[in-house]
């Protein structure tokens, strides 16, 4: 019944915020909503694979624990840093039913997605949450907030129609002797490995590059920096640390089903995507002055990589994950950094943005170390992660993936520390008045930063038992 809670409980309370009484205390909702659906991951995590429900399209397994013990978590941090938003900023409140009933259907589908043991119900599923986030992107009187949102919509739109396409595609490739085809996950991996088919290569290439546009890698990349920039700074953390994290487990169970039928295809295809999404966003973070735009270029630069060990697969697969989970705490905290420092100084431009660590002792720590962490800093996760994946790439033989890796990272290590830490160490410019900052406001990026640190120093065996049954999963031949 907990697995259906996870999706039922959001979608219940978003439909009673249509009543003004109710409306009233929606950020209250929004939170309470969001620690009963992380007390539900936690307790998933903890138990064991549920068997299939809902007539086979609803089960838990290993990916499924681990990442509903990560994004609702993320969730619930959020809606924190929403409701001390709307506490501070009064003004705040106006149409703020409106945003927590899109945001609770938005968690609803996030979670759909993570329980699907269907690929078609989780193609489904993700969609929603395109549709659920594409009108939170867009801000009263800001006219480029709902271009940004159109355009968010589109990409989204057409990469998942890609990926439906290729699910066509590997849906014709299937024998026809008596086999149904079938995208059961429990069912699917039989019938995918049945010998060979241009079909099954066609349809497995477009899913690589629907589903690398929807998490915003190169080619079709250009709308994430634009709604990562527009999008109110809650929003951008629920589609950076979120709504990304669901679009990378529909990919994970394609890998997971068809990776052995195609291993060289899958490989070359995403160290392509991966090193062209690397390239792009590097020299983007070389030329922007935008924080906000800083932090979504060094998202497609993560992305790149990820899709680089993905390619790899084997020895780089646990490193991979935990890069995976640590990426997602970072953009969590940098992004909601971001928006207090945005509101702080009226400004994202870098150069106009100095002294934080004095102005703002909270964010400019919170800068400080989320830059360490999306660096590849020890003693976080993202470090040992990306040591897993460089080792990998040595260790299969591709020398000049490595030696193109190493000087893309260089390159945007140097770029981002640059920009950044002048913002946390140098004089003030202005004199800024702000209300003092509370401990309860910086929790949830406290909780993120704990989470970071834990991952690099010790994985709990819950944790670290579900990263290895994944990896195991998705590792290939």
């Amino acid at each position: 019944m907990s697995v259906f809670a996870l999706i039922l409980v959001p979608l219940v309370v978003s439909v009673c915020l249509c009543a003004r009484s109710v409306r009233v205390h929606a950020t209250l909702l929004l939170v309470g909503v969001a620690a009963v659906e992380s007390v539900l991951a936690v307790a998933n995590a903890v138990g064991p694979d549920s068997r299939a429900l809902l007539a086979g399209f609803v089960r838990v397994d290993a990916t499924s624990r681990l990442f509903l013990v990560v994004v609702n978590p993320i969730f619930f941090g959020i809606s924190i840093y929403v409701r001390n938003r709307v506490t501070i900023a009064p003004v705040l409140r106006e149409g703020m039913g409106r945003f927590v009933a899109l945001a609770l259907v938005f968690l609803a589908a996030v979670n759909a997605v993570l329980v699907a043991n269907h690929m078609l119900a989780a193609w489904i599923a993700l969609e929603a949450t395109t549709l659920a986030a594409a009108p939170l992107i867009v801000r009263p009187g800001m006219g480029a907030s709902r271009q940004a949102s159109w355009r968010y919509l589109l990409f989204s739109s057409v990469g998942l129609g890609i990926a439906l396409l290729g699910f066509m595609c590997i849906a014709r490739s299937m024998p026809g002797d008596g086999h149904v085809p079938s995208f059961f996950l429990d069912r699917a991996s039989p019938l995918a490995n049945a010998g060979p088919s241009a079909w099954r290569r066609l349809g497995l290439s477009l899913l690589l590059l629907g589903l690398g546009t929807k998490l915003g890698l190169a080619p079709m990349n250009s709308w994430l920096p634009e709604a990562y920039d527009e999008a109110p700074p809650a929003v951008t953390a629920l589609l950076a640390a979120v709504q990304f994290n669901c679009a990378l487990v529909l990919l994970l169970r394609v890998l997971q089903c068809y990776r052995a039928a195609e291993p060289k295809l899958v490989a070359a295809e995403l160290v392509a995507i991966g090193i062209g999404s690397m390239v792009v966003s590097t020299f983007n973070i070389i030329a922007t002055r935008n924080i906000k735009r800083l932090l979504a270029y060094a998202s497609i630069n993560h992305a790149g990589v990820i899709a680089i060990g993905l390619g790899i697969g084997k020895t780089a697969s646990y490193g991979l994950l935990l890069y995976m989970l640590s990426n997602a705490f970072i953009k969590a905290v940098l992004f909601l950094t971001a928006g207090k420092i945005k509101a702080h100084y009226r400004t994202k431009d870098t150069h106009r943005i100095s002294g934080l660590i004095k102005d703002l002792p909270y964010s400019g720590v919170f800068l400080m170390v989320g830059s360490f962490a999306l660096l590849g800093f020890p003693p976080f996760g993202s470090f040992f992660g990306e040591l897993l994946i460089l080792s990998a790439l040595v260790s299969s033989g591709r020398m000049l993936v490595f030696a193109t890796f190493c000087v893309l990272i260089t390159m945007s290590f140097v770029a981002t520390g640059r920009t950044i830490f002048p913002m946390i160490w140098g004089e003030t410019k202005e004199k800024h008045i702000w209300p003092r900052q509370t401990f309860l406001s910086a929790s949830p990026k406290i909780a993120f930063v704990v989470a970071l640190v834990v991952l690099g120093i010790y994985v709990p065996p819950v944790v670290n038992g579900l990263i290895q049954r994944v990896a195991a999963s998705v590792e290939g031949p």
